[in-house]
C-alpha cells in the first residue's frame, strides 16, 4: 500500500519529441484526460511490466539452475520426495 505522503504531487520538467506530444494531445482529447493523468499511468505500466519482466526472468534463471541440479544428481536419491528436498537443502 502506498503512504499519503507519497501520493502528494511534484512538479517535474519533461521534454519530449513533437510527435509525442502530438499524440498525446489526441489522446487527451479522445478519452477526456490530462497530460499529467496520460504520463503517470504510462510510468506506472511501465514500472509495473519491468518489475514482472525481472521476476519471470528471475523465475527462468532458478528453473534452468535446478533443472541442472538435478540432471547431475542421481536419479536413485530423487525417486522419493524426501530424497529430493534432502538434495535441495544440502
Amino acid at each position: 500500500m502506498i503512504a499519503l505522503e507519497d501520493l502528494q504531487k511534484q512538479q517535474v520538467g519533461l521534454r519530449l519529441p513533437k510527435y509525442l506530444i502530438d499524440e498525446l494531445d489526441a489522446f487527451t482529447k479522445e478519452y477526456s484526460l490530462n497530460r499529467s493523468e496520460i504520463i503517470a499511468e504510462s510510468i506506472k505500466a511501465f514500472i509495473a511490466e519491468q518489475k514482472a519482466r525481472k521476476l519471470y526472468e528471475s523465475f527462468e534463471t532458478s528453473s534452468k539452475e535446478l533443472k541442472n541440479i538435478l540432471q547431475t544428481q542421481d536419479d536413485s536419491k530423487l525417486q522419493t520426495l524426501d530424497g529430493l528436498l534432502d538434495d535441495l537443502a544440502n
